[in-house]
């Protein structure tokens, strides 16, 4: 096991690093991959609003995407695996929603970039890796019934002139029309934050393949403005929907497929897509993960003894990303945070957690007037929290209530998270010590009631972890995965999330906690490392794209098992885990960010950030472990250091 010094060296340099990327404000936007999915998006969006825009661009505008469809085709170009195929991002395994999504834009392309050569040489093997992969069945079977990513990848595939109009899912937009209220209970084939997709991809295909009976299409038809009109009051004033560059830039080509090239939809998406695009060519699959990135490393430092963490981050910033107003895209109610301080980012369970727990760690270092405004944004933020559970006890994303689909069901990370930031709350605002918790007195009947409240809630929550543990003792997350292992699942960063989560609760010798404690144990590998396809035969043809490096899944499996080092063999294994940890930042591995992470619909992505605050979670905890104080360090430019 790493001695005192070299685990205070190694979390010194991890600590500097993580700072090297936080912003002048205080806090850090982090850095999403390129996506080659998201490229390909975007690039089939910009050639349709070509074809169909004829001469309503200027000249000047024109130019001005063409060389955007170059620099992004040529990103993909050189992005082609051995196989033919093309992954979600450039350290990805094909699949076949890529390479479906890459042939179209290719071929879109080609009367854009008569500079690039190596177009022709690239749908040869493009193409037979396609049918490898079963062509549109094989398509079907990676989504099954959820048509969210289904419908726009066939719809872009027949902009393009790859399948014909009636091999397009038919989605009926003209829901879209009800009361938001009560889209949860109409049944609908795309996930809650697929809307507008639902809306652009649905009336495209009718224009093209109108479908129904006659009396039937004629309604359709008369309610396409009403629901473009529902589409446009979503937009944000970024023009990019959930910041994502995926779902605007389907919305934008289905547009442009119907010839309304001049709607204000098109006109800020488009906007929004130039405005993304980075210098190699690509784009990356949303903007940034700001407010889930600075919470990471909020919290990570505080569980590694770091005091005055509001030196470090800024307050100011995260209050201010609370989300105020009823949100227009789902409806949300006041209180939650999203993944971003962007327009276009959408309240969540999983960021509101992490926001949650930072201001619950920066409360008792605060000022009087600051533990004020932290108080009556957590309050908020708590009764969001509150709100959004769902029946089964469970917490899902973005909506109660839709339980259809798997991106709209109670999540297992989400719920730990969720019960993590309850119970730090409640320990911060003591329920039988409200008279010395500094609080308004007209707030003190709130925090019993809200005491009560997230006593149900967590009972609840708890009830559900046990309900889906798996019998090996492990927890699957919703976010979070891994290419290489069996069904692309993540076990270990669900496990070793929801340990945590019991842990919090104060139940440490919990049964379910032992069961999870030991498959943790069990599944570290010879080299002392956890890996996710621990068990997967990694076949010759993935020579190209390496599998995870581990490093993420280690630094979670140390962190949960930080709190279970009692006897020999738990020592052992907590040791001999440390020792490799520490080996592979030594190699410079934290550097080097796998795609464990999952956008929406099981889009991979990873975030540079990750390995490094992930690592940084894990020696701290082992620093405060072994009774060890941290390095001081330095606050951000324009901090507060009396506060």
């Amino acid at each position: 096991m790493p001695d005192e010094r070299e685990l205070r060296e190694i979390w010194a340099g991890l600590a500097h690093e993580l700072f090297e990327l936080r912003g002048s404000g205080g806090h850090w936007r982090g850095e999403l991959a390129p996506s080659p999915l998201a490229t390909a998006t975007a690039v089939s969006a910009l050639c349709v609003l070509l074809n169909g825009s004829e001469d309503a661009l200027s000249p000047t505008k024109r130019e001005v995407i063409r060389a955007s469809i170059v620099r992004g085709t040529a990103y993909l170009l050189s992005t082609q695996n051995s196989d033919g195929g093309w992954g979600d991002t450039d350290r990805s395994r094909s699949n076949i929603a890529t390479a479906y999504l890459t042939q179209a834009a290719l071929l879109l392309a080609k009367s854009y970039v008569h500079e690039l050569q190596g177009i022709d040489r690239a749908l040869p093997a493009l193409e037979a890796y396609i049918r490898r992969q079963g062509e549109l069945e094989g398509l079907r079977a990676r989504y099954g019934t959820d048509r969210t990513f289904v419908a726009p990848i066939a719809t872009n595939l027949a902009l393009a002139g790859l399948i014909d109009w009636r091999e397009v899912p038919a989605l009926p937009f003209e829901l879209a029309a009800f009361p938001q209220g009560m889209y949860r209970f109409l049944r609908l084939p795309v996930v809650s934050y697929a809307i507008p997709a639902l809306v652009a991809v649905g009336q495209v295909r009718f224009h093209f393949a109108p479908t129904g009976v006659f009396p039937w299409r004629m309604v359709r038809r008369a309610v396409r403005n009403i629901t473009l009109t529902v589409v446009r009051k979503m937009l944000p004033e970024s023009g990019g929907f959930l910041e994502a560059v995926p779902l605007t830039a389907f919305v934008v080509m289905s547009l442009c497929g119907m010839r309304r090239t001049k709607d204000d939809v098109v006109t800020r998406g488009v906007a929004f897509l130039l405005r993304l695009q980075r210098n190699c060519g690509a784009w990356p699959v949303d903007s940034d993960l700001a407010v889930w990135t600075t919470t990471l490393a909020a919290n990570a430092l505080r569980v590694s003894g770091v005091s005055q963490v509001s030196r470090l981050v800024s307050l100011d910033w995260l209050l201010a990303s609370q989300h105020r107003e009823r949100h227009p895209f789902t409806g949300a109610a006041p209180g939650g945070w999203a993944w971003t301080d962007l327009p276009g980012g959408v309240p969540d369970a999983d960021d509101t957690s992490g926001a949650l727990l930072a201001l619950a760690g920066m409360r008792h270092e605060a000022s009087h007037a600051q533990r004020s405004r932290i108080f009556q944004a957590a309050s908020q933020g708590l009764q969001w929290l509150l709100a959004l559970q769902n029946s089964d006890g469970g917490w899902p994303t973005f909506c109660r209530g839709w339980g259809r689909l798997p991106f709209d069901r109670s999540g297992v990370d989400l719920t730990a998270h969720a019960i993590r930031a309850l119970t730090a709350w409640k320990k911060t605002v003591p329920h039988g010590d409200i008279a010395a918790a500094a609080v308004e007195p007209d707030c003190r009947s709130k925090i019993h009631q809200m005491h009560r409240a997230m006593d149900r809630a967590i009972a609840a929550g708890l009830a559900f972890l046990r309900r889906r543990q798996r019998d090996d003792g492990s927890w699957l997350p919703l976010w979070f995965g891994n290419e290489w292992a069996n069904h692309e699942e993540n076990p270990i960063y669900g496990t070793a999330r929801t340990i945590l989560a019991f842990i919090d609760a104060g139940l440490r010798t919990d049964p379910c906690v032992v069961r999870a404690v030991d498959w943790l144990k069990q599944r570290q590998a010879p080299d002392g490392e956890w890996h996710a396809f621990h068990d997967f035969p990694i076949s010759a043809q993935d020579h190209d794209v390496p599998p995870c490096n581990g490093i993420e899944e280690t630094a979670l499996a140390l962190s949960a098992l930080s709190e279970f080092c009692d006897g020999p063999d738990e020592s052992r294994t907590y040791a001999r885990g440390l020792a490799a940890l520490a080996a592979a930042v030594r190699e410079g591995r934290h550097r080097t960010a796998s795609p464990i992470g999952l956008y929406f619909a099981r889009l991979w992505y990873y975030e540079r950030m990750y390995p490094i605050v992930f690592a940084l979670e894990a020696v701290g905890r082992a620093l405060r472990r072994l009774g060890i104080p941290p390095p001081h360090l330095d606050p951000y430019p324009g901090s507060d250091s009396s506060d």
